[in-house]
């Protein structure tokens, strides 16, 4: 007996299979950050040295991790408008409670992640357990955050925390060769996006993107459906968490400093490919989608257009990369449902003719279509191969 072999993939097919990728949802968006980094490098040049890019990427690395957190929301089918707000109010907090007492640091962070906790807790038990429309109930939480920060701090810049804990921050490894200095943001950025795709491929992050992609599944599959979406508002909420840490190192104390994070996580999760509604996605393209997105403003920025044109640029953004998407998937689906063949009618043998056999009676149908188990309902969806955090 011979064994079967398979055909390995020529050159140009895996060129043409790349080449898909890099068009595809997921894909663009690389392709997209190197030509907006080479256009950015042309008006210029400077920015391709190492040690002004790696200034780059420290001052994109608190909204890369919150775009990270906002994936795990979006890929399961929900959003969080309220991570602009946990900024501020952890910048807030640590700005007051710290002072100039190094020795508050640690209990104050701890403190700083349990609140995290607790306002995702909050937000997913709300949309779970109450049924609250998650853009609702995350807009409420927004609201009441800004709120209670403004209040406390009458809406000036309160607090100056201490040097030792503004240098995770603005502080990082010190006469390096080439780069100069390794920023620690660049470090928790790197450390945030490992964790963040081991446990999208771990069994738990598995099922948050099956939520999202059919929750009816995923509920007749045994999992705690509540459970599993609050546990991404409480993810989303510790990115923000850590993302203010950050931003106390150098954006300084101000109930300011957090506004419109929430819209530009989402601009980023967008970009990165992930679908809308949930399902779909990657989490690596995410955080691409923040360097993107930063990318694009600084080139603007180079160009010399106006900031005031960044809030219609970023609307324009979210637009155009959902209808490209949605108008992907479409046109995948389509052409899988024309390559699909007809299924064979083949005949069922029978030993015995056609004209001698008789249907069982109709006592016996019932019994038997009674007997038989309810199917589970399922909506798989054909573009498979995107699917997945992965």
């Amino acid at each position: 007996m011979s064994a079967v072999t398979t055909p390995q993939p020529t050159a140009g097919e895996r060129a043409a299979g790349f080449a898909r990728t890099l068009v595809s949802p997921r894909g663009a968006v690389f392709l997209l950050l190197i030509v907006l980094l080479v256009a950015i490098t042309v008006l210029n040049p400077s920015f391709a040295e190492p040690s002004q890019f790696i200034r780059f990427v420290q001052r994109v690395a608190p909204v890369a991790i919150v775009a990270i957190g906002q994936y795990f929301v979006i890929v399961g089918g929900e959003f969080d408008l309220s991570m602009g707000s946990v900024v501020t109010a952890q910048v807030v907090i640590a700005g007051n409670l710290i002072g100039q007492d190094e020795s508050k640091s640690i209990p104050v962070l701890l403190f700083m992640l349990a609140f995290g906790a607790f306002i995702g807790l909050v937000n997913g038990l709300i949309v779970t357990l109450l049924k609250v429309p998650s853009f609702i109930a995350t807009l409420g939480m927004m609201l009441a955050l800004l709120g209670a920060t403004l209040y406390w701090t009458g809406g000036a810049a309160t607090g100056n925390p201490a040097d030792g804990f503004r240098e995770i921050g603005r502080g990082g490894i010190r006469d390096l060769p080439v780069i100069e200095i390794l920023p620690w943001s660049v470090v928790v950025l790197v450390v945030v996006l490992l964790l963040a795709v081991w446990f999208a491929r771990r069994p738990f992050g598995r099922t948050i993107i099956a939520l999202g992609d059919n929750p009816t599944t995923v509920r007749y599959s045994g999992a705690r459906s509540w459970w599993v979406k609050t546990s991404t508002f409480m993810i989303s909420s510790l990115s923000a968490t850590v993302a203010g840490v950050l931003l106390v190192g150098y954006a300084g104390v101000h109930p300011s400093v957090g506004r419109g994070y929430e819209f530009t996580a989402i601009t980023a999760v967008v970009l990165g490919g992930v679908v809308l509604g949930g399902g779909r996605g990657w989490v690596v393209a995410a955080a691409a989608g923040a360097f993107a997105l930063e990318a694009l403003f600084t080139l603007l920025n180079f160009a010399g257009v106006p900031s005031t044109y960044r809030d219609a640029v970023q609307g324009a953004i979210i637009i155009l990369a959902v209808a490209y998407a949605a108008t992907t998937v479409r046109a995948r689906r389509k052409g899988r449902a024309l390559e699909a063949p007809a299924p064979e009618i083949s005949p069922t043998p029978s030993s015995e003719p056609a004209s001698q056999t008789s249907p069982a009676p109709a006592e016996e149908q019932d019994a038997a279509a009674s007997a038989r188990p309810a199917p589970i309902p399922s909506t798989q969806r054909a573009d498979n191969e995107t699917k997945g955090g992965s």
